[in-house]
């Protein structure tokens, strides 16, 4: 057993009571023998800044940001990475040689957990994201760095969604807006990255969405499935909450402060059940 103080690591968020974070980052420290402690910091609604501050005082190494501090993170930091920068957001703080520098591992996160652990490949796949705020935004380069053949973002407000594929026009990939009533036709993976499941509501996609081929994916998660997982499946669909998203994001995290990637599926099987 080590003498030393264990480096220290937090997710700061409000409300953060219920982050499985802590749990998720001690079994990735027993199962890699890294010497780590990680906790939970609630910051005032106007107090982000200055509880990173504190954390850096204290002598902490990283963080992990979770709601409603993602866009402030981003403008703190005093260097991102290329996938903070194309999300505009960030969910992971590395604290180092006097630098704030931040990433986003949401999206990763997706693409792992989708990839890996669902065994669905994105390459050609028609994509269907709905949503264009923060965490259909976090996605966009993680999945067009898989290449798919094409991604459909539909929103309520098209002007947010078209200006979230101006940021992402790619030649590989097309890349295209639609409001949710002009969706057509049905698409390989269907990624609910609104925050409708939040409020027990279902955004207002069409079933010809789905077909019994279709992964619907909810990037929310709880003890049932969500009421867009529920509608999917009523239409055929393979469905998928967004846990798996949640400890795969978190294994990226990890592996960008220790230098070592942790295995998730046991701790995916243990947690789930």
């Amino acid at each position: 057993m080590s003498t030393t103080q264990p480096d220290q690591y937090c997710v700061i968020g409000n409300p953060v009571a219920h982050s499985k974070s802590p749990q998720i980052h001690a079994a990735f420290a027993a199962q890699t023998g890294q010497h780590l402690a990680y906790g939970r910091r609630l910051a005032p609604l106007d107090g982000f800044a200055d509880v990173v501050r504190d954390l850096i005082s204290k002598g902490y190494k990283g963080a992990n940001v979770t709601v409603p501090f993602k866009l402030e993170a981003a403008s703190l930091a005093t260097r991102l990475e290329e996938r903070a920068r194309a999300a505009g957001a960030v969910n992971t703080l590395r604290f180092v040689d006097g630098e704030i520098v931040g990433d986003n591992t949401d999206g990763p996160g997706l693409v792992a957990d989708i990839v890996r652990n669902a065994g669905v490949a994105l390459a050609g796949k028609r994509i269907l994201l709905l949503g264009a705020g923060g965490a259909a935004r976090g996605v966009m380069l993680p999945f067009l760095q898989q290449e798919p053949s094409a991604i459909v973002v539909a929103n309520r407000t098209r002007a947010t969604a078209d200006a979230l594929v101006a940021d992402f026009q790619d030649q590989i990939t097309q890349v295209s807006a639609c409001n949710f009533e002009d969706i057509a036709g049905g698409f390989d993976i269907v990624v609910n990255a609104t925050s409708a499941s939040l409020a027990g509501s279902l955004p207002p996609v069409p079933a010809s969405a789905f077909t019994t081929t279709t992964l619907a994916l909810d990037m929310m998660y709880g003890d049932a499935p969500t009421p867009f997982m529920a509608f999917a499946a009523e239409q055929g669909a393979n469905t998928r909450d967004g846990f798996g998203m949640l400890v795969e994001q978190a294994a990226e995290a990890f592996t960008i402060w220790r230098g070592v990637r942790p295995d998730t599926r046991e701790l995916l099987t243990t947690l789930r059940a």
